[in-house]
């Protein structure tokens, strides 16, 4: 881990393009701004983390567990096999 000291109004550079600028210090919390690209998520770690586990639960769901949930229009998810005409 490179750790690095900084004062208010100072910034970090990871890359060409992302900027970890230090916005404000009171007590023992630091407020950073950061700008990236876009396409460059970022998060707080919990919320990282978060993320990650929905992930993994979305992708263990199989295709049985989507059709027992119900599809919000009244129905059961199944065809419906008893129209008349």
């Amino acid at each position: 881990m490179l750790v690095l000291s900084r004062q208010k109004d100072q910034t970090i550079m990871i890359g060409d393009n992302i900027e970890i600028t230090v916005v404000d210090i009171r007590g023992d919390k630091v407020r950073l701004g950061i700008t990236a690209p876009s396409k460059i998520p970022v998060h707080r770690k919990e919320v990282y983390e978060s993320i990650k586990q929905e992930n993994k639960a979305a992708a263990n769901v199989t295709l049985e567990d989507i059709t027992k949930l119900p599809s919000g229009n009244g129905t059961s998810g199944k065809p419906d096999t008893d129209k008349k005409g």
